[in-house]
């Protein structure tokens, strides 16, 4: 019988051991997710301030008009990140119920967020590469030159500022019939002072003088910069969602060692 207890108490002792080694590695564990989700607010407002951006500077040509959204999207998943990073990281050094249970609300809110940000950002990604083409040649085959009043000739020439390139596929698109009717008739076809390089103040779009136009075509540059913002945001928005589900799980088995505590409204030694 002695023998009973005596191996009851070294299990029992063993036991209690292993849940305060799991509960210390689960607050350790989630303090450090807590100022990983605080930091990553900044890199992740980036990616969403950046989609915005490229929309606001190149919407002539995104006719998209949801591209924003996963920007959006992301802006606000990093105001959320902030107080979750901090109640994360309060909450490892001192447990509430109240506080962990908030906590699991707002990584259930942030994954809604992130998920739905990722997830539009590769469907937009995908579907603006093979329409952004079409765009482009009409805006181009559009351009009557660089003072005219048209919105699309203004857009060219930003993007060709912009991204330091000419043409659609390259500089040569603007020797095509399509494109030199913006000429006069007496003129020699040249292409647009957009294309011209900024160091080379007296250019005037000379194609006797390709080394001051910009020769690569807008086209690639766009649909490169386009690609990597939305998967910057893919990419962001996965990773926190894998943190987001750990520091869930780490928070999980803290609640599990943290007792409601006792609601004693109602007991009659309150009132006596």
């Amino acid at each position: 019988m002695i023998f009973f207890h005596y191996k009851k108490a070294v299990v029992v002792s063993l036991h209690c051991s292993e849940d305060s080694w799991l509960r210390s590695f689960a607050r350790t564990l989630l303090m450090f997710l807590g100022l990983v989700l605080w930091g990553a607010a900044a890199a992740l407002a980036f990616g969403g301030v950046f989609v915005i951006l490229m929309y606001k500077n190149y919407k002539c040509f995104l006719q998209e008009s949801f591209l924003p959204l996963p920007g959006w999207l992301a802006i606000a998943a990093a105001f959320v990140l902030l107080p979750t990073g901090i109640l994360a990281i309060s909450i490892s050094t001192k447990s509430s119920r109240y506080r962990q249970g908030v906590l699991m609300y707002l990584l259930l809110l942030l994954l809604c967020l992130e998920m739905s940000s990722a997830l539009l950002a590769q469907i937009y990604s995908t579907r603006m590469a093979s329409e952004l083409k079409s765009t482009m040649d009409h805006l181009f085959y559009q351009y009557n030159g660089p003072y005219s009043e048209n919105p699309g000739s203004r857009a060219v020439d930003k993007i060709q500022r912009n991204l330091q390139c000419c043409g659609v596929q390259n500089y040569t698109d603007w020797l095509t019939a399509a494109t030199v009717s913006w000429h006069l008739p007496n003129e020699k076809a040249c292409v647009p002072e957009s294309c011209c390089k900024e160091k080379y103040s007296h250019c005037r779009g000379n194609l006797c003088l390709l080394e001051q136009l910009f020769q690569e075509g807008c086209l690639r540059k766009l649909e490169d910069q386009l690609h990597f913002v939305m998967l910057y945001v893919f990419w962001c928005c996965t990773v926190l969602s894998v943190l987001e589900l750990l520091a869930g799980f780490c928070n999980g088995i803290l609640m599990r060692h943290q007792p409601f505590q006792d609601l004693r409204i109602l007991d009659s030694a309150t009132f006596s």
